[in-house]
This record gives C-alpha cells, structure tokens and sequence, in this order.
C-alpha cells in the first residue's frame, strides 16, 4: 500500500464492509448468479427486501441475522473494554437479544441455542448442541475477534476458539474457517500490512489440511482472471452444491469466495462489496466476509457516504435489532474498548519491565 491507513479507519471500513454489504447482498440471498444477471445485471445498490417469508418488508439498508450476532459480540467487547469469552458474550445474548426477534432476524437454530444460554450450562458447551458445525454462523460475523485482537493474531485465533464454541464445536470446520476471517482482520489492521502480507498471515498460521489447501486451489484458479462473469463462473464451478439444508451457507465456501474477492479486487471495500453481492448463493455472508476483510486492510476512504446513511437510517427502523448504533458508533465503541486494551497492556509492560 502508498500510503498508511488510520487505525481507526480499518475498523470503520471493516464494520461499515460487514453491514452495508450484509444489506447489500440480503434481497438476492440464495439466488444463483443468473437470476441475478437477469434481474439487475450488476447489483451496486441497497434495496428493500422481505426475508423469511415473515411479510415483513425491510427498508433499503436493513441488516440480517450475521450482523445481529456480531452487534452482540461488539456490546460485549464495549462493555467489558477488552476481549471477551464465550460466557461474556452469552451474558449479553441473555441481556441483549430481543424476544420478538426470534423467527424475524435470527436463524431457528438460534433459538435453541439462546433456550440453552439461559439453562446454565457452560457456554462453552452451547455449540456442541448446534447441528450445523460446518456453517458460516461466526466465521461470518466474528470481525469485531479480529479488531479487538488489532495486530495479534494468536489472541485472535484463541479468541475464536473460545467465543466460536457459543455457535459451534471447538476444532470443528466452522471455527477452523472463523479463524481464516479473524486472522486476515488482525493482520490486516499491523501498520504497513498490505495484500499479501494477510494472505500470507493466513498460510501460515491456519489449517494447513481443511483451509489452507481449499483456499490455494482457488486462489490459483481466479488469480489471473480479469473478466468478473469468468470469475464469477469460475468459483461457481467449484461452489454449487444444492438439496442440503443451508446449502449455500458452508463457512469453508462462504470464506474461499470472501477471500478470493478480497485478492482480486486488491482489499478496495466498494469493488469487493460488489464483486460479492453478484456471486450468488450466499451473498449477505460472502460480502461480510470479502468487504469486512478489504475495510480492515485498507479502511473506509472506498466506501460511498450513501451507503453509509441508508444503512444507518434503515437501522433506526429495525425494531427486533440488538442495537441501533450507527456503523460509526459500533467502529468506535469497538476502537475506545481496543485503545483501553492497550493502554493496560502498556502500564503492565512498564511496570513489570522496571523491575
């Protein structure tokens, strides 16, 4: 990169990459990329949408399910102004999820695994009762593990193992690929980091065996295609998968396509959010996953202000949500919690390297 990007600026642009492109990417859910070519040609703006059949049309801008989880984890982090465990988060499912958002924002399974939140048992235990272990429910939404671990990727990764087992088993696919979001994040935001430094960041510190492998093989396919549609195609070949429940939602192809976004669009948030919104199959997911990892990098500058306010007004009228923060709050809440972090890290630093 030129130039450097303010810290803050890669938390903006990662958190505004999440929810804008999880807005973005919802009216076309599930679609193959032909509906999609048919209906729009290229989709590059924000659109109401009525989700799960419910009757409930959402305003241009409105967020789904993975951002509710991860607006979760960002209160937990804000309030305890540090990184966070598995039962620090579910204190805040318990305190902070709606009632009436069951069958409206979140998933069915997540109904059961809040029942269990509230039983008692250990919350690292919650996950193991998920039937979906390979699914993209954290690797998808685990951005705010990768910010408050800002330039640490082991505390990254061990903070997915931890607060992964909310959703999923510990060593399961799911936090394996989790791990491949939260690694680039951190990464990404060390001063200097460029392209390839994350990708590199996460060759080596991810599973060789069930990520590493998946990712090279694709990122070796698309790697020196210029034209989209033969991107898109390309990626299509591999992903295709149909007649399974969640069938476009496994975290291990939700984060292949999120990667090779972020490498072939070179980390630009607007040109990634695109690029993932007219994929196909999961696009909510797959944009969280290829524009939240591109703002960490290379920050908010490529982001419309249009964008910005539409999905902000939309959140001021989603009543089930878990918080109606501004994306520029949320960024904020999760930077004050990262700077107090530091600043502890520092005083401990002096005071024990005086002795």
């Amino acid at each position: 990169m030129s130039e450097q990007v303010a810290l803050f600026d890669k938390f903006y642009g990662c958190i505004a990459g999440v929810h804008i492109g999880s807005a973005m990417g919802a009216p076309v859910e599930g679609w193959d990329f032909e509906r999609i070519d048919a209906e729009y040609g290229i989709l590059e703006e924000l659109l109401p949408y009525e989700h799960f059949h419910n009757g409930w049309m959402r305003e241009a801008g409105t967020t789904e399910d993975g951002v509710e989880r991860q607006k979760l984890m960002i209160s937990a982090i804000m309030e305890k102004q540090d990184r966070v465990t598995a039962e620090d988060v579910r204190k805040m499912w318990i305190s902070g999820i709606k009632p009436e958002s069951a069958g409206m924002i979140s998933e069915p399974f997540e109904a059961v695994l809040l029942a269990m939140a509230k039983s008692g048992i250990p919350a690292r235990d919650i996950g193991k009762y998920c039937d979906y272990a390979g699914l993209n429910s954290f690797s998808r939404s685990c951005h705010p593990i990768g910010l408050i671990n800002a330039g640490d990727i082991s505390g990254a990764i061990d903070d997915v193992n931890e607060v992964g087992q909310l959703y999923q088993t510990m060593n399961g696919r799911g936090l394996k690929w989790a791990m491949v979001t939260a690694v680039a994040i951190a990464s990404g935001t060390k001063p200097g980091a460029t392209l390839d430094s994350v990708l590199g960041a996460i060759y080596d510190h991810c599973d060789p065996d069930v990520v590493v492998s998946e990712l090279d093989r694709e990122l070796k396919r698309t790697a020196r295609i210029a034209d989209y549609r033969e991107f898109r195609r390309a990626l299509y070949e591999s992903y295709n998968i149909r007649g399974i429940p969640y069938e476009v939602s496994y975290a291990n192809e939700v984060v292949t396509k999120g990667i090779c976004i972020f490498n072939w669009t070179k980390g630009n948030v607007k040109d990634a959010a695109v690029a993932a919104v007219n994929m196909g199959r999961d696009t909510d997911c797959v944009t969280a996953v290829a524009a939240g990892i591109s703002g960490a990098l290379t920050g908010i500058s490529t982001v419309p202000e249009a964008w910005i306010k539409q999905t902000d007004y939309a959140t001021t009228l989603h009543v089930v949500t878990n918080s109606q923060r501004t994306i520029q709050e949320h960024a904020e809440g999760l930077y004050q919690a990262y700077t107090s972090r530091l600043t502890r890290l520092k005083a401990y630093s002096n005071l024990m390297g005086a002795l």
